[in-house]
C-alpha cells in the first residue's frame, strides 16, 4: 500500500463558526495505480490533500490516520514533511499562473528544487531540468529554460507545472485539476501526458477533478465525493456502465456522451451543495435526490461495501 487514509476529518474555524469541509474519509491507493477523486466544487477533495501534505490554512485542523508507506504524515512537522513533499509525493495544483513565481525564470524555479532536495549543483540540476523539460514535451526546452512564466502559454505552463513535480521523481503526483482553463486539445494533451508518465514512471496518480469525463480515460478506480464524504467508490467501468449513488448518476447524467442519442436539454442535478457549515443531520444529497425516502432525512447512510470492492453510502438497495 503506497497511500493509507483512514478517517480523515478536516475542520476550519471561522468567525461564523465551524466549517466541516473533510468528514470521516478513508481510501488507498496502490503504487502505479490512478486514483479518480470526482465532486462539486466544495465537496471536499482538494482539502484532503492539502490535509495529508500539510498545507492547510491557519485556521484549518485535521483527525485521523494517514500513512504513506506505512509512515504515520499526518500531523509531521514542515521540517519532517519537507523531507517528503516534492519528493516522495508531489502535487500539482490548480491555476499555474499563481503557483510559479512570475519573479524568477522558470530556470531558477526548477534548479532550487533538486539543489534543495537532492544535494546537485547548480549545473547538474540545470541538465536535469531541461531533460525533465524534454520529457513533458517543452520544445526547444534549453532556450524556454531561462524565460519566465508570463512568457509561456497556459498549456505550456502547466506542462512546466508537471515537470517541476516530478524532477525528484515521486512515487505519487497528486494532481488538482491540471487542466482547468485549457482549452479542449490541451486538456487531451495534459491527460495523455499524464498516463505517459505513470506507465513510465511506474507512478501513482491521484487525479482530483469535477469532470468524470476527464478521468474516463486515465483512472483505475474512482472515488465520488458529495458534502466533504464520500459517497461512492468503484472502477471506471463500474461507475459509467452502473453507477449506484444518485448523485454518481445525477452527474453522469448532466454530462453530453457521444454514445448516446439525447433528446432536449441537458439534465441538471436540482438544488444546491449543502452548506458545510451547517450539515444535515442525515443524508447530505437527499434535498436533491429525486430517491430520497424519510429515512434519508433522519440517518446518515454508511459508507458500506456492496459488491466486490465496490462501496456506496445510501440506502436504496439498488440503483436502476
Amino acid at each position: 500500500m503506497l497511500l493509507d487514509v483512514q478517517n480523515l476529518t478536516t475542520r476550519f474555524h471561522t468567525h461564523d463558526g465551524e466549517v466541516c469541509a473533510v468528514n470521516d474519509v478513508s481510501f488507498s491507493v496502490q503504487a502505479g495505480e490512478c486514483l479518480g477523486i470526482v465532486g462539486e466544487s466544495g465537496s471536499g477533495k482538494t482539502q484532503v490533500f492539502m490535509s495529508l501534505m500539510g498545507l492547510l490554512a491557519k485556521n484549518g485542523t485535521t483527525e485521523g490516520k494517514v500513512y504513506f508507506e506505512g509512515e504515520q504524515i499526518l500531523g509531521l512537522s514542515p521540517k519532517d514533511l519537507n523531507r517528503l513533499r516534492g519528493v516522495e509525493f508531489s502535487m500539482i495544483f490548480q491555476d499555474p499562473m499563481t503557483s510559479l513565481n512570475p519573479y524568477l525564470r522558470i530556470s531558477k524555479q526548477m534548479t532550487e528544487v533538486l539543489v534543495e532536495h537532492r544535494g546537485m549543483s547548480e549545473e547538474k540540476a540545470a541538465v536535469t531540468s531541461i531533460e525533465m523539460l524534454d520529457l513533458v514535451g517543452i520544445p526547444e526546452s534549453k532556450k524556454r529554460f531561462r524565460m519566465y512564466p508570463h512568457e509561456f502559454s497556459g498549456g505550456m505552463r502547466q506542462r512546466v507545472m508537471i515537470a517541476m513535480a516530478l524532477l525528484c521523481q515521486p512515487k505519487l503526483l497528486i494532481a488538482d485539476e491540471p487542466t482547468t482553463a485549457l482549452d479542449v486539445t490541451v486538456q487531451a494533451q495534459i491527460l495523455e501526458l499524464l498516463a505517459r508518465l505513470g506507465r513510465e514512471l511506474n507512478m501513482a496518480t491521484v487525479m482530483i477533478t469535477h469532470d468524470l469525463g476527464v478521468i474516463a480515460g486515465l483512472s483505475d478506480r474512482v472515488v465520488v465525493m458529495y458534502g466533504g464524504r464520500i459517497v461512492e467508490q468503484a472502477t471506471v467501468s463500474e461507475v459509467f456502465h452502473d453507477p449506484q449513488h444518485p448523485y454518481t448518476k445525477g452527474l453522469l447524467s448532466s454530462m453530453p456522451r457521444l454514445d448516446e442519442e439525447r433528446e432536449g436539454t441537458l439534465y441538471t442535478i436540482p438544488g444546491q451543495p449543502p452548506d458545510l457549515q451547517d450539515l444535515p443531520d442525515g443524508c447530505s444529497y437527499a434535498p436533491r435526490c429525486t430517491y430520497a425516502m424519510d429515512k434519508c432525512n433522519l440517518e446518515r447512510p454508511p459508507l458500506e461495501d456492496i459488491e466486490g470492492d465496490r462501496k456506496k453510502a445510501c440506502f436504496l438497495e439498488k440503483m436502476v
